[in-house]
C-alpha cells in the first residue's frame, strides 16, 4: 500500500506561472493625455495673459511656422538625427572602452579618472569657440560637442557595471575553472549590461543637446534644426524658432525609446528577474 504521507512528486506539483505582460492602451494614452494637457495649458498661458507671438507664440502660430517651411524643417531635422547618431556611436565606442579599462584595470583608473571628471565639468558651450578653431566649421565641431557632451555617463554606467558583478556568478565561473576572458564575456558583460543601459539612455538626450549647441555655436554650419533656431529666432520669426525647438524635442523622444526598445529586445531576461 503507498504511504499517503510521501510527497507529491515534481511532476505532479502545480507550479505557480507568472501571468504574461500584456499591451496595455494605458502605454499610449497617458503620454498622449500629458501631451494635450501641456499643449492645453500651453495655449492658455498664452490667451489668458495675451503674450506676444515673438516672446511666446502659441501652439497655432507654432504648427503655422511648420506649415511655412515644412521641407527646410524636415531636412534640417534629419540632419540633426544624423549628426546625433554619429556622436552618439562615437560617444559609445570610446565611452565602452574607456570605461572596461577603467574596471579591469586599477592604475588607469587612479591615473586618468580625475581627468576625465574634469573634462565633464568644464562647461561645454565654453569650449564651443575652441572646437570651432580646433575643427573649423562645418559637421566635425559639432559632432565632437554632442561627444563631449555624452560619453561621460556611458564611461560611468559601463566601469560600473563591470565593476558590480554579483559574487555568486563570479563564484559559480571560479568553480567552474574558466578562464578571466571567459568571465569576462559570458558572466561580467552580461551582468553589467543593463547598467551599460542606463548611461546609454542618459547619454540619448544629451546627444541632441550636443549636436544643438554645437549647430548654434558654429555659424558655418548650413544645416540642422540648431542653425534654423538661430536664424529664425534672430529674425523675429519666433513661432518658426518653436517649430525647430518642437522637432528636436520629437527627435530626442523617439530616439530615446527606440533605445528603451533596443533594450527589451536586447535583454528580455531583465524583465524576467525583476519586480
Amino acid at each position: 500500500m503507498q504511504d499517503t504521507l510521501t510527497p507529491p512528486s515534481e511532476a505532479t506539483v502545480a507550479r505557480p506561472s507568472r501571468p504574461a505582460r500584456r499591451w496595455s492602451p494605458s502605454v499610449v494614452a497617458w503620454p498622449v493625455l500629458g501631451i494635450v494637457l501641456t499643449i492645453t495649458l500651453w495655449w492658455a498661458v498664452v490667451e489668458i495673459f495675451e503674450i506676444q507671438p515673438i516672446i511666446l507664440p502659441s501652439p497655432a502660430d507654432v504648427w503655422e511656422g511648420f506649415r511655412t517651411y515644412p521641407e527646410l524643417l524636415l531636412n534640417t531635422t534629419w540632419d540633426t538625427v544624423r549628426v546625433t547618431l554619429y556622436g552618439f556611436g562615437l560617444s559609445v565606442v570610446v565611452g565602452v572602452a574607456l570605461g572596461t579599462a577603467i574596471a579591469a584595470w586599477k592604475p588607469f583608473e587612479r591615473a586618468f579618472g580625475p581627468l576625465l571628471v574634469a573634462l565633464n565639468a568644464v562647461p561645454k558651450v565654453a569650449i564651443a569657440p575652441l572646437l570651432i578653431a580646433w575643427f573649423g566649421f562645418g559637421t566635425k565641431p559639432v559632432l565632437a560637442m554632442a561627444f563631449l557632451l555624452c560619453f561621460f555617463p556611458i564611461v560611468l554606467s559601463t566601469a560600473t557595471g563591470l565593476a558590480g558583478t554579483p559574487a555568486d556568478l563570479a563564484e559559480l565561473a571560479r568553480s567552474l575553472d574558466a578562464t578571466r576572458a571567459q568571465t569576462f564575456l559570458h558572466v561580467r558583460v552580461p551582468a553589467a549590461l543593463p547598467q551599460i543601459f542606463v548611461g546609454l539612455k542618459l547619454a540619448m538626450p544629451l546627444a541632441v543637446i550636443g549636436v544643438a549647441v554645437g549647430e548654434m555655436q558654429s555659424g558655418g554650419v548650413d544645416e540642422g534644426l540648431g542653425t534654423i533656431i538661430v536664424q529664425t529666432a534672430g529674425q523675429g520669426d519666433t513661432a518658426t524658432a518653436f517649430a525647430a525647438l518642437t522637432l528636436m524635442a520629437l527627435v530626442s523622444i523617439v530616439l530615446y525609446y527606440l533605445l528603451v526598445l533596443i533594450e527589451r529586445l536586447a535583454l528580455p531576461w531583465v524583465r524576467g528577474t525583476t519586480a
